[in-house]
C-alpha cells in the first residue's frame, strides 16, 4: 500500500488465532458522565502522542479528534461530575524510549490514565508499563494487532490490522479457490504484508503469492506484466515511498487496474492525489474518512473539525473511554477496566465495542471509492462492513 497506516497494520500477522467472542452492554458516555471519584480534585490523563516526527499529521488528527470527542462526551463541560479532565500533553516524537520516559513521568506525578501512541512501537513499549504501574492505558491509531490482550489495563481506541485485511478480503467474498496475488517492495514491510494476507485471506481458502520489486525499483512495466499474466481475482498492493505515482501508473498502462480487482488502504486524505488517474480504478480498504458515516458523533466531530480525516475518529472514541472510565471507575483503575470491559457505545463510526476477553475495539470498516483528479478528490462509500464482520480473533490475555 502506499499508506503508512497500513505499513503499520500488518507487522502482526502471528497474533491472530482463534474464533472471535461477542461483548455486550450498552450505553453513550454522554449520558453518564455525571459522577466519579470521591473529591473534586482533577481527573488527570496524559496524552502521549506524535506531535513531530514521520506521524505528526497523524498526531494532529487524533488530538483534534480528542478534544472534540471530550466536548461531545461531557456536553460542553469538560468534567465527569464536579471533577474537571486536566489533560497533559506530550510529544513522543514517534520515539518508543521517549514514550516510556513521558508515560512514567506522568505516573509519578498521579496520572492513572493515559492515552496517545501514534506509532504502534510505541504502543507495544507503553503497554507494560501501564500493567506493571496499574494505571489505565488506551492506545490511539497504533494498528498492530498485538496491542489486543497486552494485558487487563490496555485498551485501543483505532481498528487493527486484522480488521483491515479483513476489508480487503471483503471485496472477492467468499475467497475459496480464489487467486490473490500481493504486490509489494522487497523487505520487512513486504514480508509483513504478504504474511499478513496468506494468514487472513489465504487461511480463508484462497491461493495467495506474491510479485515483489526492489525497493530501488523506478521501472514497473515489467512486474506489472507479471501480475497480469497471473490473473488474479485479487491484487492486494503494499506500498510505501515515493514511488508509488509512477507505480500505478504502471500497472493502469499495463491494464491491471481494469483487468482484476485492485485493492489497497485509503490512508489520509493528503496522500490521495499519489494515486493520480488510477485512483478511480482502485478498490479501497478504509478505517474511515469524511462522509463514511452518518452518527451524532460524526455530526459533532465535523462541526468541530470540519472535514474528518483518517484519525479523528481514534481521538474521539478515546475520550469517550475516557470519560467512561473516570464517570464509573473514579480513582479506581481496576473499576475502570470493568467499565470498559464489554461496554457499547455509539462512535464516530457506529457501534462500537469493547471486547471483554482481551480488549479488540469491533467497529465498522468501509469499501471505498475515489473520484477525481489532480488534487481534489472525493472518496464515497461502497459497502459498510460490521463490527461482527470485522472482528479479529480472540487471543488469550497476555498480563
Amino acid at each position: 500500500m502506499t499508506v503508512r497506516t497500513t505499513r503499520r497494520a500488518f507487522l502482526s500477522a502471528a497474533t491472530m488465532m482463534a474464533a472471535a467472542l461477542a461483548a455486550t452492554a450498552c450505553g453513550s458516555p454522554q449520558d453518564t458522565a455525571t459522577g466519579g471519584g470521591d473529591s473534586a480534585a482533577p481527573v488527570k490523563v496524559g496524552l502521549v502522542y506524535s506531535q513531530s516526527g514521520a506521524l505528526a499529521s497523524y498526531g494532529k488528527q487524533y488530538i483534534e479528534g480528542f478534544k472534540a470527542g471530550l466536548d461531545f462526551a461531557t456536553k460542553g463541560t469538560g468534567k465527569v461530575g464536579d471533577r474537571k479532565i486536566e489533560l497533559t500533553e506530550i510529544d513522543d516524537a514517534g520515539d518508543p524510549a521517549k514514550a516510556v520516559s513521558a508515560a512514567k513521568d506522568l505516573i509519578g506525578k498521579g496520572t492513572k490514565i493515559i492515552a496517545g501512541s501514534t506509532a504502534s512501537g510505541v504502543a507495544l513499549q507503553v503497554a507494560p508499563i501501564a500493567a506493571q504501574n496499574k494505571v489505565l492505558f488506551i492506545s490511539g491509531p497504533a494498528a498492530t494487532d498485538a496491542v489486543t490482550g497486552a494485558n487487563k489495563y490496555t485498551f485501543r481506541s483505532g481498528r487493527q490490522s486484522y480488521q483491515d485485511v479483513v476489508t480487503a478480503k471483503s471485496f472477492i467474498g467468499d475467497p475459496t479457490g480464489k487467486k490473490v496475488v500481493v504486490f509489494a517492495q522487497d523487505g520487512a514491510f513486504g514480508d509483513a504484508n504478504e504474511a499478513a494476507v496468506k494468514t487472513v485471506i489465504g487461511g480463508a481458502g484462497a491461493t495467495v503469492s506474491s510479485v515483489r520489486a526492489p525497493a530501488s525499483a523506478t521501472e514497473f512495466t515489467p512486474f506489472a506484466s507479471q501480475i497480469k499474466a497471473a490473473k488474479p481475482d485479487l491484487l492486494f498492493v503494499a506500498w510505501a515511498g515515493t514511488t508509488a505515482p509512477a507505480m500505478w501508473q504502471s500497472l493502469d498502462q499495463q491494464g491491471v487496474l481494469s483487468s482484476t480487482t485492485v485493492v489497497t488502504g485509503l490512508d489520509i486524505r493528503a496522500s490521495w492525489p499519489t494515486f493520480g488517474a488510477a485512483g478511480a480504478k482502485i478498490s479501497f480498504l478504509s478505517h474511515y474518512f469524511d462522509g463514511a458515516s452518518d452518527t451524532e458523533a460524526s455530526k459533532a466531530l465535523k462541526a468541530t473539525v470540519n472535514t474528518i480525516d483518517l484519525f479523528h475518529p481514534d481521538g474521539f472514541a478515546a475520550a469517550q473511554m475516557v470519560v467512561r472510565a473516570a464517570q464509573e471507575g473514579g480513582d479506581d483503575v481496576d473499576k475502570m477496566v470493568t467499565a470498559l470491559e464489554g461496554w457499547s457505545f455509539d462512535g464516530v463510526k457506529g457501534k462500537m465495542t469493547i471486547r471483554a476477553a482481551d480488549h479488540a475495539l469491533l467497529q465498522p470498516m468501509f469499501q471505498a471509492k475515489l473520484a477525481g483528479s489532480g488534487t481534489a478528490f472525493t472518496a464515497t462509500a461502497q459497502k459498510s462492513l460490521t463490527g461482527d464482520e470485522t472482528a479479529p480473533p480472540a487471543v488469550a490475555m497476555k498480563g
